[in-house]
């Protein structure tokens, strides 16, 4: 079953508790008791070694498994009673009152923030003083995860614009939100009307998102586990290598891909995998001198006859400047 950010959260803190009073406890007995996977439960246990109760470190949670065992070696270090910093409780104070002006957040999660906001105001005394001349306001990527976090709570449709690097392009999508994630960047999981196929969507690529009133109702599908990444490519699926310049190396922020071998120009080697290597020609066109395609051959001899065929459009256009404009001008 799909679960928003803020339930992970949630059972994440329980988790802890869990934890504490269940030294040694058994890796399936505490999946089933929160009902999830046991690969779910081993990813939270992975992100709860970086939590403690200091922002500076030192008194970080130290929880390991062997697998089939969860063992806390240090629960007594934590459980005494939190004692912030003026600087911590002013990081706090700014970024609760900054969490809380989310749109999409719950109401209720947004009263519960306010009332722990001013408790730990009462606690911090004249430091809430300093906090409150602070404020902190999130990008856009922010925005678009409140708002599909918020949509997979209510179960609702959403609507898109997204860029697709693949295509170069926006496209408008409405799509039934199953799950985020994050591998590297902050991902949607999502039934795509448009494509009628379960598609992933990188929130930072997201133009324009809208909420609907239309309830969402995505099929049943199995979740990809994603322990092994994001790119988990067919074995059927055609192998490209591309080489890029200083230039080109955004090719690797925008394209899911195996590898990324450093060049000595301060390039990249980038190999990747897709069950159409055609739609790499587009990629190719828009590097220029900034990259090139290295194999397959035909993919790579394909891409240089498509701009040769781009290049003598440019040239035809130069020598008649104004073609178009005098033909309008001419049938007026």
């Amino acid at each position: 079953m799909a679960t928003n950010a803020i339930d992970q959260t949630r059972r994440m803190l329980s988790l802890v508790t869990y934890l504490r009073e269940r030294p040694g406890a058994h890796v399936s007995d505490v999946a089933r008791a929160f009902g999830i996977t046991e690969d779910e439960l081993i990813s939270d246990l992975d992100v709860l070694p970086l939590c403690g109760t200091s922002f500076r470190g030192g008194d970080l949670l130290d929880i390991d498994t062997d697998g089939d065992r969860i063992w806390w070696h240090n629960p007594d270090d934590v459980a005494a009673p939190l004692r912030l910093a003026a600087d911590e409780a002013t990081a706090l104070l700014v970024a609760a009152r900054a969490v809380s002006t989310l749109p999409g957040l719950r109401e209720s999660d947004r009263q519960a923030l306010l009332r722990a906001t001013a408790k730990l105001e009462a606690a911090a005394g004249e430091n809430a003083g300093a906090s409150a001349r602070l404020s902190v306001t999130f990008e856009s990527e922010g925005g678009v995860f409140a708002d599909v976090d918020r949509a997979i709570s209510e179960r609702r449709r959403l609507w898109l614009r997204y860029y697709s690097p693949a295509r170069d392009e926006l496209t408008e999508r409405e799509v039934d939100p199953i799950r985020l994630f994050a591998v590297g960047h902050t991902y949607m999981e999502a039934w795509c009307y448009h494509s009628e196929a379960r598609r992933t969507f990188r929130l930072d690529r997201v133009a324009e998102i809208k909420i609907l009133d239309e309830p969402s109702s995505p099929p049943e599908i199995e979740l990809r586990d994603l322990s092994e990444g994001l790119v988990q490519p067919a074995a059927e699926d055609p192998e490209v290598v591309v080489e890029v310049g200083p230039g080109g190396r955004w090719v690797a922020e925008y394209y899911p891909h195996d590898s990324a071998e450093e060049l000595p120009d301060g390039g990249l080697r980038i190999t990747l995998r897709t069950p159409d290597p055609t739609s790499l020609r587009r990629l190719a066109l828009r590097l220029g001198g900034d990259g090139h395609i290295v194999s397959p051959t035909d993919l790579a001899d394909s891409a240089r006859q498509a701009a040769r065929v781009a290049l003598a459009a440019y040239d035809e256009h130069d020598k008649h400047p104004g073609g178009s404009y005098d033909r309008q001008e001419q049938g007026r």
